[in-house]
């Protein structure tokens, strides 16, 4: 009579290998995937919507004007001679430039002039942001106007009002630039290292 194998019993299955491994490699992935695609889709909000001029009519306790661009010194000037604003700052002037100079380039009077204060010192968004700070404190206004060109206005503001806080209302006032995809790639990188300089601190 034959003999009767035993039964083997089955073994274990062995646990999948690295599972944890496993996992954050789907999260990198993924990560990968969706970064690229919010920061397109942030752009592309970017882009298409541009912040525009102030109303029109609109008073402020003071006006900024960031050099750069052109038409942001000719706004600054329609703004004072308006009366839209009661002192107006120009950020970032070339220290070679000479105030009589400049006021001659801007059009306005000497008394006009003496509403003026101009600031030598930013040579960058942050001083500027700096340098406006310590303008408006010092003066004690509660709302300033920012003058800048359409692509930059809004890494402006966030660099003031990380400074100024919500005792100080900032009301932008863009001047159209028509800027090249270039220009507006460049400054949305910017836009984003500002964004997380200020998370930072």
């Amino acid at each position: 009579m034959a003999r009767k194998r035993p039964r083997s019993r089955r073994q274990p299955r062995a646990p999948r290998a690295f599972p944890l491994a496993r996992a954050l490699l789907r999260a990198a992935l993924l990560v990968a995937v969706l970064v690229p695609v919010a920061l397109g889709v942030g752009f592309l909000l970017f882009a298409a919507v541009l912040p525009r001029a102030a109303p029109d009519g609109l008073v402020t306790d003071g006006a900024v004007v960031l050099t750069g661009s052109p038409g942001r010194l000719d706004r600054g000037r329609q703004v004072l001679e308006r009366g839209l604003a009661r002192r107006l700052l120009i950020s970032g002037v070339d220290r070679k430039v000479r105030p009589d100079e400049l006021r001659r380039a801007m059009g306005l009077s000497p008394a006009q002039f003496a509403r003026v204060d101009l600031g030598f010192v930013a040579e960058n968004t942050r001083a500027n942001a700096a340098e406006v700070a310590v303008w408006v404190q010092t003066h004690h206004f509660r709302s300033v106007r920012v003058i800048t060109s359409d692509f930059h206005a809004r890494r402006s503001r966030l660099e003031i009002d990380s400074r100024l806080g919500d005792d100080v209302e900032i009301i932008l006032d863009a001047v159209p630039s028509n800027p090249d995809l270039k220009t507006l790639a460049r400054e949305y990188a910017k836009y984003l290292a500002a964004h997380a300089m200020v998370w930072l601190g």
